[in-house]
């Protein structure tokens, strides 16, 4: 039986994290060719390149937010295994739990940068090598804050709704080149960056946070990263390919 991916190519941006690096454990399960991981956390990035014991897996210490270095990582993939098939732009950073009043405008601009710029900076990048190819796909990661709002976090919301725009203008231009592009909503994942609002949240008490956080979750529990990679799978692999410009809920019913 032929495997889901067998022989394309993937970068994984914020492939040092969690859902990145499941994702990566899953793609080469499923018969990557090759695997760009792409992150600003060098340590961690080698430790996770390390940790998959391949030789297929290579590596991208570099700001996602920065268009040299999103050219770069896109030219280093062109490099190391001649061709893109799936790029999935995960990277992003929560900022801080403020009222919008007190929220300060140098993180507001922080979380923007790395989440809704690098998006268009890897899609500017990526476009060309990916029409070349006869097309590909693009995942990009946003969350259920991209569907709704929650106090005290408005840079988060904020770059979580804009990117559902940047898929939507994507899929559009890549659609007559055969590249699909779609964006996926998960619910509170149980990884570093829950730990980090549950604490934002709720000082000193993050796991009552936590708590009511999932009461807030139909399922009751947080996703894990191999739920989210799941479904980057299928999105990245030809069982989708009559489907683009659309946002896939991953949330335990939390936007039901």
């Amino acid at each position: 039986m032929e495997k889901r991916i067998e022989g394309k190519v993937a970068v994984i941006t914020g492939g040092a994290g969690g859902i990145g690096l499941e994702t990566a454990k899953r793609f080469l399960n499923e018969g990557a060719k090759g695997i760009l991981l792409v992150d600003i956390k060098e340590d961690q990035l080698k430790n996770a390149a390390k940790g998959l014991e391949s030789d297929k897996v290579k590596f991208f210490r570099g700001d996602v937010s920065s268009s040299d270095d999103a050219k770069a990582y896109i030219e280093k993939a062109i490099q190391e295994f001649g061709r893109i098939d799936i790029l999935f732009l995960n990277a992003g950073i929560e900022g801080v739990v403020k009222p919008l009043t007190e929220y300060p405008e140098e993180m507001f601009d922080k979380v923007l940068a790395v989440n809704v710029k690098s998006v268009w900076l890897g899609l500017k990048h990526a476009f060309p090598h990916m029409k070349e190819n006869g097309g590909g796909s693009v995942i990009i990661t946003s969350s259920v804050a991209g569907r709704q709002g929650t106090p005290n976090v408005m840079a988060y919301v904020t770059s979580k709704h804009a990117v559902v725009g940047s898929m939507k203008v994507a899929a559009l231009e890549g659609a007559e080149h055969g590249i699909r592009v779609n964006s996926i909503h998960p619910s509170p994942v149980d990884n570093r960056m829950m730990r980090s609002l549950e604490e934002g949240f709720s000082p000193g008490s993050a796991e009552e946070a936590k708590k009511g956080f999932e009461e807030m979750i139909p399922l009751k529990r947080y996703a894990d990263n191999a739920d989210i990679a799941n479904l980057v799978l299928f999105l990245a692999s030809d069982e989708s390919s009559f489907i683009t410009g659309s946002a896939y809920s991953i949330d335990g019913g939390m936007t039901a």
